[in-house]
């Protein structure tokens, strides 16, 4: 008799992965981090529990875009005034303060939206620069260029 698995929130083993997002296509690496997040790599993957990775995202403003995405591809928001929408390409956005927020967004809008998404996007961290905070967790790094060649340009 073979029965399905069904995790409960406290058998869940968490593990941290490093990933270095240098040169990385940005869809190809949103859809990697999202799969990590969410746990579906792992044979005990439960769809109602957070049972993903904590995943470290580092050199997340030299990420690469395919085609002329950089310049055509606008993300909008909405100020809160009436006809307050505003929009900024992805190259203004790397460009900015937080160039993270690009990774973050592709990767938060790949995951199904409520309260599970809420706690899964806690585990996500992403880094502008080579150096992070997590070296105590020891994150075992994954090679995503590796996986496939068309993960990586330039």
């Amino acid at each position: 008799m073979k029965t399905t698995l069904s995790l409960k929130p406290a058998e869940v083993q968490k593990d941290w992965v490093l990933i270095d997002a240098e040169g990385l296509v940005l869809g190809r690496l949103a859809v990697i981090i999202a799969n990590r997040l969410r746990g579906k790599h792992k044979p005990t993957f439960t769809p109602h529990v957070d049972c993903g990775d904590n995943v470290v995202v580092i050199n997340a403003e030299k990420v690469a875009l395919t085609g002329n995405k950089t310049e055509d591809k606008v993300f909008y928001y909405h100020t809160g005034y009436a006809g307050g929408i505003k929009g900024r390409t992805v190259r203004e956005r790397l460009a900015s303060a937080n160039p993270g927020s690009v990774v973050t967004k592709a990767v938060e809008r790949m995951i199904t939206r409520g309260p599970l998404q809420r706690a899964q996007m806690k585990h996500l961290y992403v880094y502008t620069g080579a150096e992070h905070p997590h070296a105590g967790q020891q994150p075992t790094p994954l090679d995503i260029a590796a996986l496939n060649p068309k993960n990586k340009r330039g």
